[in-house]
């Protein structure tokens, strides 16, 4: 089974996702991360090398593609934005995949936001953060509005509200769970 992790930035895919992978025994993948290791670049440069979102989002469609070839198996993929649906909705419909979308208020999102520096370390920043929160808030409220229309054909959605991280991963195993029942009884 691969269970690909998607949402918006800071939604928690990569913390949940290890967490996830952890539990279940799972490899973890993080399409950032990966686009890192195949392009040889930071994403700082590949946002500078591709400038034009349509673009990015095919290199990252095709990434996403081959882990599924090469892999093929438990495994767990965070899923960085990819906001054309046309670059992963067929994987959607393969038989070992379970995709979620994870969601949450603007307001946790924007709490858990951070920050990177053109060789791609996090950083926090709260006092900048605090002082264009309204702008951050904006952003992020319209790329939930944004996902909501990219990620329709996911069914599986589930609301972190803000939970910690462990009781978040009990609640996912326990959906997988069901969707891998549903799914073996759909076969019969």
């Amino acid at each position: 089974m691969i269970i690909m992790l998607f949402g918006i930035s800071n939604v928690g895919k990569t913390v949940t996702g290890e967490k996830l992978a952890e539990r279940l025994k799972y490899s973890f993948v993080d399409l950032d991360e990966e686009i890192k290791r195949k392009l040889q670049t930071t994403l700082e440069k590949f946002m500078q090398d591709y400038p034009y979102s349509h673009g990015r989002y095919k290199i990252k469609g095709k990434i996403l593609k081959d882990l599924l070839k090469e892999y093929k198996d438990n495994m767990v993929i965070a899923v960085s934005p990819i906001y054309h649906a046309r670059n992963f909705n067929s994987l959607l419909d393969l038989e070992q995949v379970i995709a979620i979308e994870l969601q949450d208020s603007e307001e946790h999102i924007f709490e858990r936001m951070v920050f990177s520096d053109d060789n791609d370390n996090i950083y926090k920043d709260d006092e900048y953060k605090e002082e264009h929160k309204d702008y951050y808030i904006r952003d992020i409220h319209e790329d939930i509005v944004f996902a909501k229309r990219v990620f329709k054909k996911i069914e599986n959605k589930y609301f972190i509200d803000n939970r910690p991280v462990d009781q978040v991963v009990d609640e996912l195993v326990a959906i997988i769970k069901d969707i891998t029942l549903n799914k073996s009884d759909s076969v019969e």
